[in-house]
């Protein structure tokens, strides 16, 4: 068995490195649009949330007087079969 041409290895380790230095890159890149989407995902979730929160603060009121007028509707009717 003879022995490969050290200029030949040098050049197939230059390609060798070369197509190492673009995969890198590609996965440098997807690594970076990843980190983007999901930067926006969470900047969405925040925004959701902070919506929701606004939503259930200005709903809880409406319940509140709800059950007040239930209440006083009650107390008016046993009030007026009480006053029969």
């Amino acid at each position: 068995m003879t022995d490969p041409d050290p200029a030949a290895v040098a050049v197939e380790l230059e390609r060798l490195r070369g197509a190492v230095e673009v995969g890198f890159a590609r996965t440098d890149g997807s690594l970076a649009l990843l980190v983007q989407r999901s930067d926006q995902t969470e900047k969405k979730l925040d925004d959701h949330d902070r919506r929701l929160d606004t939503l259930e603060r200005s709903r809880w009121p409406l319940a509140s007087i709800a059950a007040v007028l239930g209440v006083a509707g009650l107390i008016l009717s046993a009030w007026q079969l009480a006053a029969r």
